[in-house]
């Protein structure tokens, strides 16, 4: 019986991009010995995206779609697509062809002929992105690496193929706060990484503004290390010692050389430092509690609106 890929495509207002993924996925996989099956999960999307879906399906009943009824996040569309996948195989692909579908060939040769649990790919270019953003996605990756037991590529796309096991474990966790290049990693399995150079989008504009990759980011460093806890106790202790020295130091050249404490901007400044201290440590504890609020509310992932295709 011949195995069954499923397509994983999170769309978010790709009306333009949907129809020409379709086009180059089929002339570039024309010569694969595997079937297809192709899961889009429309992300809330406010424009013809769902129209072009179904106009989709209408033409290939391979084409499955799930639609959300809101927008809840590349994350929670990625977990959708994976859980209603049914083939052999997953493979995740964003729409704008950004993720080269010529490359899939190379990805299955991985697991069936090298053993591999998954392909992965990371860009080894970032061409044509601001040098800011790609100076900070840097940085990023050089912190988290070393702040984490959980190791994260420079570069690492969400452009993947994985067996079903490794999907599998991937479902198991249900956390709502997901930060997926992580879990990726954090479940482990043998992983082949293939290196490209950045590919300007197809069509549309890209949604991840650099506020937004912010936060992500923050997301990433949350979920997979609890240092930033241990600095701001380590800071805590730190300033402590410091005003103990501090109160020595004063009290005795007060006492034994008659020097009163005077300085009054000085003492603004101590509080305004201490002040800010504070409030650096107590929001790292308030990052950590609100994720862990999310998630004592056990919300779902995500609620889908619409699905077609599901038990075909």
């Amino acid at each position: 019986m011949m195995e069954t890929i499923s397509v994983v495509v999170p769309c978010f207002n790709e009306q333009e991009a949907i129809p020409l993924f379709y086009s180059a996925f089929l002339k570039e996989t024309a010569g694969m010995d595997v079937a297809f099956e192709f899961w889009f999960v429309d992300d809330g999307s406010t424009d013809g995206t769902l129209e072009a879906l179904k106009r989709l399906r209408a033409e290939d009943p391979r084409v499955k779609y799930i639609s959300f009824s809101r927008n809840f996040g590349k994350e929670s569309a990625m977990y959708a697509g994976m859980e209603a996948s049914t083939g052999n195989y997953v493979v995740i692909m964003d729409v704008d062809l950004q993720d080269p579908p010529a490359l899939l060939p190379k990805m299955l040769q991985g697991i069936r002929q090298e053993g591999y649990d998954c392909v992965a790919t990371r860009r080894v270019t970032r061409a044509g992105e601001p040098k800011i953003r790609s100076f900070f996605a840097r940085m990023f990756y050089r912190l988290i690496n070393r702040i984490s037991k959980t190791e994260i590529v420079d570069g690492a796309r969400d452009f993947r193929m994985m067996t079903r096991q490794m999907v599998d474990s991937i479902l198991s966790l249900h956390e709502v706060s997901r930060f997926s290049k992580g879990i990726f990693s954090w479940v482990g399995y043998r992983t082949k990484w293939l290196e490209y150079e950045n590919i300007a989008r197809v069509a549309g504009e890209t949604k991840w503004s650099f506020w937004k990759l912010l936060l992500y980011s923050i997301d990433g460093i949350i979920g997979f290390s609890t240092l930033p806890l241990a600095i701001a106790s380590v800071v805590g202790v730190l300033f402590c010692l410091i005003a103990f020295v501090l109160i020595l130091f004063f009290f005795f050249k007060t006492i034994i050389w008659g020097d009163p404490v005077a300085g009054f901007p000085a003492t603004i400044c101590i509080i305004l430092l201490l002040g800010g201290i504070q409030l650096f440590c107590i929001g790292i504890l308030g990052q950590y509690l609100s994720k862990t609020y999310l998630e004592t509310k056990r919300r779902p992932i995500y609620i889908a609106r619409e699905i077609a295709g599901k038990g075909e």
